[in-house]
């Protein structure tokens, strides 16, 4: 049975989805969350796009400890000696080459002879060849070009030192028959005395990435690249708990097998939709909140009877499991201490002290605080560490013409404190409102989405907030944790406020 490896673009391809923005901080909390779920490689990020894609690309070659560390870079030599500079302390690391092979890229964006392109592969391939051991080229858009000169361009790429050749299906063209038959045409076709590795890279645009990287893999391929939970450019990428789970379930048709840890792919799915601020769809595969609800009266009854007439995924085996040993107020810190080891967090003195005042706080107000209260309270306190602003107070009125009225403090850094007061037809708008007057913006609101992280009265509210720049639409995610569903809404509204600073200027 031949081992498929995985590879993740979640803090690269998918953070490229309009209003993500993850922190250095949030990147490393992700990247030690894929390792732990069994990741092979992951692409930390592109070296020398920004600092900060650099110092997160660096942190994380720290970090990593079984998984190969790759950074992006173009066919430009300034690039190729950043990602080397970025991942120079990672035990395992690799660099992926790219340069778009089809005639509209080559024509309208490179403005490159195909003989240019070829050289220029040559040229920088060889050159990261004295670099890094691993060397992964792409030929962006591959599946608009040419299969003879993509031939060339792979065969080039070999023979200058690649050992992994990612076929990337940049705008989501391709379809399964297609795509299958373009793998099976290169490794047929291509010459090496080594092992070449040949990957799939699909995005979701006609509603085929996972699709076409299971065909792939049915034709060769032994590595798919993708992201959790699908996030990325425009439709997004392959969904990478969809592949893994369809190798294990279909073993049986694919002969694979892959090294991820099938039960903590709920809770990295989570991770990343909170700090992604991308809300998973309660219908999505393998991890959407309905992936496992029966409403037909025929289907609850047979899985009444026996689960395995409507369910061939177990709650389970993806780590949706009922909830043991929850925890209460009278919880001590060693009970609380054991239960956040368990549950794979490792804590700084500081951070566990800050962690359990915080938990004791909720478990005030909640009768039990289980193991996805515990999960959301460190994102709450991950992100609130990271941010610039920090809410500080909220205060509600009733303004006698039918309107809310609403004071709000946010700490803007240094212990300066800013308040403002403003109304709305509801509570959340005079809250919003305010917010507003404090950090001199105009955003349009473009999504605001609310749920409860467990079930029962006393659960903690999760809030989603989109906004978006009038100007450009550019768009700023923001969410916020806490068991007050207005506090909640505050604290999700700063996070995107933030952001919606850095970019469109400082109050």
């Amino acid at each position: 049975m031949k081992t498929i490896q995985f590879f993740d673009t979640t803090l690269r391809d998918g953070e490229q989805t309009p209003g993500v923005n993850f922190n250095t901080k949030e990147k490393v909390q992700i990247a030690k969350q894929l390792e732990k779920w069994g990741i092979d490689t992951i692409e930390a990020g592109f070296p020398i796009a920004s600092v900060g894609d650099f110092e997160a690309v660096k942190a994380i070659a720290e970090n990593a400890e079984k998984m190969t560390v790759a950074g992006l870079a173009r066919c430009q030599k300034a690039d190729i000696d950043r990602a080397h500079e970025a991942l120079q302390n990672a035990k395992h690391p690799q660099i992926h080459v790219f340069l778009a092979t089809s005639p509209i890229h080559m024509e309208f964006k490179l403005k490159m002879t195909p003989d240019e392109v070829i050289a220029s592969i040559k040229e920088h391939v060889s050159y990261a060849k004295t670099k890094f051991d691993k060397v992964q080229f792409s030929p962006e858009d591959a599946t608009r070009t040419d299969k003879q000169f993509l031939l060339k361009a792979v065969q080039t790429a070999i023979d200058a030192g690649a050992t992994i050749i990612n076929v990337p299906d940049t705008v989501g063209y391709s379809n399964p028959t297609e795509y299958g038959a373009l793998f099976k045409f290169l490794i047929e076709n291509i010459q090496s005395d080594e092992e070449i590795i040949f990957s799939s890279h699909c995005h979701d645009d006609l509603g085929m990435a996972t699709a076409n990287a299971l065909a792939a893999i049915e034709n060769g391929a032994r590595r798919v690249e993708g992201t959790i939970n699908g996030i990325g450019e425009r439709a997004g990428n392959t969904a990478l708990e969809e592949v893994a789970l369809a190798l294990y379930i279909r073993k049986d048709f694919y002969n694979a097998q892959s090294n991820i840890t099938l039960n903590e792919t709920k809770r990295t799915s989570d991770l990343v939709s909170r700090l992604s601020g991308v809300a998973v769809p309660r219908n999505k595969a393998i991890i959407g909140a309905n992936a496992y609800a029966h409403e037909s009266g025929i289907h609850q009854d047979g899985v009444l009877k026996n689960p395995d007439t409507y369910e061939i995924i177990t709650p389970s085996l993806v780590g949706v499991n009922e909830n043991s040993l929850p925890l209460g107020k009278l919880s001590g810190r060693h009970a609380f201490a054991t239960k956040m080891e368990a549950l794979g967090y490792q804590l700084t003195e500081d951070e566990l002290k800050d962690a359990f005042k915080r938990f004791k706080s909720l478990a005030d107000k909640k009768k039990q605080v289980t193991e996805d209260d515990l999960i959301a309270l460190m994102v709450g306190q991950s992100q609130e560490c990271s941010e610039d602003y920090r809410l500080e107070r909220v205060q509600l009125q009733y303004v006698s013409d039918g309107s809310q009225g609403a004071i709000v403090s946010i700490n803007t850094g240094e212990d300066v404190s800013k308040t403002e007061s403003a109304i709305g037809s509801g509570s959340i708008q005079a809250i919003y409102n305010s917010i507003d007057k404090i950090f001199v913006q105009k955003p349009a609101l473009q999504e605001y989405y609310i749920k409860a992280i467990t079930g029962g009265e006393d659960a903690q509210a999760e809030v989603h907030v989109t906004l978006a720049d009038t100007e450009n639409n550019k768009q700023f995610n923001g969410i916020g944790i806490d068991f007050d569903v207005l506090q909640a809404s505050a604290k999700a509204y700063v996070k995107a406020s933030e952001q919606f600073q850095k970019e469109v200027g400082k109050a």
